[in-house]
C-alpha cells in the first residue's frame, strides 16, 4: 500500500507590460481587452477620482460598460487590514464572477496593493488589471506579482504574490501629481540607477532636475528613463517573481528603509517619509556603506547625493542619525530574507555585492559620514 505522495506542478504565469497613452479616451480598447463579460468593478484613489472620474466614468458609459466605482483613500496610513476588508465586501455585493470580469484598479502604488491582494483572496483569484497613476506605479508596482497591506505598523506585513493580467501604463496622469509623488517616483528610479544602470544613472545625474520639475512629460529624456527603470525591473524580477532567491538586488533602498518609513508616519518629531524618499535616504546610506568598505569612492557617494537632491529627495533625515535605530531596521530585515542580512550594496555605480557581514561599528561610522555629507 502507498503510505506517501509527491505532488509536483508548475503555474506558469505571463502578464503584459503596456504603454497606452490615453488610457481612458474613448478609441482605445485597452483597458477592456481582458473578459467576456460587460460589467466591471472600478476602483480608484481618492485624488484621481477627484481629477478623473468624470473622464474615467465617461470612457465607460460610452462603452456601455455595467460598472461600479469603489473609491479609496489609498495612503500608506490607510493600507490596512480595513480598506482591504472594505473592499472585499464591496466585490461581494458587486456580485463579482470569478473569470470574465476583471478588477480595475486605478492609482498609485497603494491602491494596487491592496486591490491585488483582494482579488487574490476573492473566491481564491480573481482577475485585475493594474492602471497605475503615479510614478512609482508606472516604474515599480506595475512590473512585480506582490501584493500587501501594513500591519503591526509594519510596512506590507500581509501580503503574498498575485500578478495582474495586464498593466498599462499613461504618463500623462504624472502631470497632476504633486511634486513629492514625482520625487518619490524618482527615488524608485534612483535605485535602479545606482545597483543596475550605470547608464541610466547618467541620465539622471544629468537631467534629474528637469524631470523632476517636468513631471516625466515635455522633456525628451523622460521615456528612456521610464523605459530604463521598467527593463531593469523586469530583467531582475522575471526569473525571481516569487522571490524563492532572497538575494535580489532590487532590494536595494529597502534594508534599512521600511521601519523608518512606517515610523516616521507617526512620529511627530520628524517629518514623514514617503516611500520614495526612505528609498533614497537608503540608498544614499548604502552607497556610504560601499565607500567604507572601499568600493564606492567619496565622488561616486556625492554624485549619488547630488543627484538625489536635484530630483526633490531628502538626502538626509534625522533616523539616519541614530545607529541603534538602523540596526533595529536591519534585525527586522534580516527577519524577511529568512536570517541573512543579503544587503545589496553598489561595488561601482551600475552594479552590486551582497554583504551578510554589516556590523554595528560600520552602521555608525557610516551614520556619521552620512550626516557629515549630507546634513547641509
Amino acid at each position: 500500500m502507498e503510505d506517501r505522495w509527491m505532488i509536483e506542478t508548475s503555474l506558469p504565469v505571463s502578464f503584459v507590460i503596456k504603454k497606452s497613452v490615453g488610457i481612458f479616451d474613448p478609441g482605445n480598447p485597452d483597458v477592456l481587452s481582458f473578459g467576456s463579460s460587460s460589467r466591471r468593478l472600478l476602483v480608484i484613489d481618492l485624488k484621481v477620482s477627484n481629477i478623473y472620474l468624470k473622464k474615467i466614468i465617461a470612457y465607460f458609459d460610452y462603452h456601455n460598460v455595467d460598472y461600479h466605482v469603489v473609491v479609496l483613500n489609498a495612503v500608506e496610513r490607510e493600507k490596512n487590514t480595513e480598506q482591504l476588508l472594505y473592499l472585499l465586501r464591496q466585490m461581494e455585493q458587486f456580485n463579482l464572477t470569478r473569470r470574465n470580469e476583471p478588477i480595475i484598479a486605478i492609482g498609485g502604488g497603494v491602491l494596487l496593493d491592496i486591490v491585488g491582494l483582494a482579488a487574490g483572496l476573492y473566491r481564491r483569484g480573481v482577475p485585475y488589471i493594474r492602471v497605475p497613476t503615479t510614478l512609482i506605479g508606472l516604474v515599480d508596482a506595475c512590473v512585480g506579482s506582490k501584493t500587501a497591506v501594513n500591519f503591526f505598523d509594519r510596512r506590507n506585513r500581509i501580503g503574498f504574490y498575485y500578478p495582474p493580467v495586464a498593466s498599462y501604463l499613461d504618463k500623462t496622469f504624472l502631470k497632476t501629481l504633486e511634486p513629492v509623488e514625482i520625487s518619490s517616483g524618482l527615488g524608485e528610479i534612483l535605485k535602479m540607477a545606482v545597483i543596475k544602470d550605470s547608464s541610466l544613472f547618467s541620465l539622471v545625474k544629468e537631467h534629474g532636475r528637469s524631470l523632476y520639475v517636468n513631471k516625466l512629460n515635455g522633456c525628451g529624456i523622460a521615456d528612456s528613463v521610464i523605459d530604463k527603470s521598467i527593463t531593469g525591473m523586469k530583467e531582475e524580477l522575471e526569473d525571481n517573481l516569487w522571490e524563492r532567491d532572497l538575494k535580489r538586488s532590487v532590494d536595494f533602498g529597502h534594508s534599512f528603509s521600511p521601519i523608518l518609513e512606517m515610523r516616521s508616519l507617526h512620529d511627530r518629531n520628524v517629518l514623514s517619509l514617503t516611500h520614495g524618499q526612505a528609498v533614497a535616504l537608503d540608498v544614499i546610506f548604502s552607497s556610504v556603506l560601499s565607500f567604507h568598505r572601499g568600493m564606492l569612492d567619496e565622488k561616486d557617494v556625492k554624485d549619488v547625493v547630488a543627484a538625489a537632491n536635484d530630483m526633490g529627495l531628502p538626502v538626509f533625515h534625522p533616523y539616519f542619525g541614530i545607529p541603534s535605530l538602523l540596526l533595529e531596521a536591519l534585525h527586522d530585515t534580516v527577519k524577511h530574507r529568512n536570517g541573512d542580512q543579503n544587503l545589496p550594496i553598489p561595488d561601482k555605480i551600475g552594479s552590486c555585492v551582497f554583504l551578510n557581514d554589516v556590523s554595528y561599528d560600520e552602521i555608525k561610522k557610516a551614520s556619521v559620514t552620512m550626516k557629515g555629507w549630507c546634513k547641509n
